[in-house]
């Protein structure tokens, strides 16, 4: 698995949002959605403002990988649990990044009860950007 490079974390900090595709039984992708996105460190991460029984996050978690477009990044990649994720590092990077929409669109995607739908977005290869 490659790791995000410089350049793709550059732009993702800087894209407003992220398309994301989650991968079909047959490997085929489904229709991308669109969702706010953070980086923290090296690592980017998704969350659901509508819960587990959001469709996306349903099924991106059934399919375990996919497709991401952000910023001019293009990388399949692996969609991981993020239990042990730096949660308040997460949340301050939604804040920073997101509070000109208010706090509603924040708070659906902030606090203990978004822990356990946050996804951390491996890359599964080299990146097209």
């Amino acid at each position: 698995m490659s790791p995000w490079t410089p350049t793709d974390l550059d732009l993702v900090e800087r894209a407003d949002e992220l398309r994301i595709a989650s991968a079909r039984p047959d490997g085929t992708l489904r229709p991308a959605v669109t969702i706010w996105v953070v980086r923290v460190g090296d690592d980017v991460y998704v969350r659901s403002a509508q819960g587990p029984s959001n469709g996306w996050f349903r099924r991106a978690v059934d399919s375990g990988h996919g497709h991401v477009s952000v910023g001019g990044v293009e990388s399949d990649v692996v969609f991981a649990t993020a239990t042990d994720a730096p949660h308040d590092e997460i949340d301050a990077a939604y804040h920073a990044k997101y509070d000109r929409y208010g706090p509603g669109p924040v708070g659906a995607v902030t606090g203990p009860t978004v822990t356990a739908v946050t996804l951390r977005l491996d890359p599964r290869s080299a990146s097209l950007s």
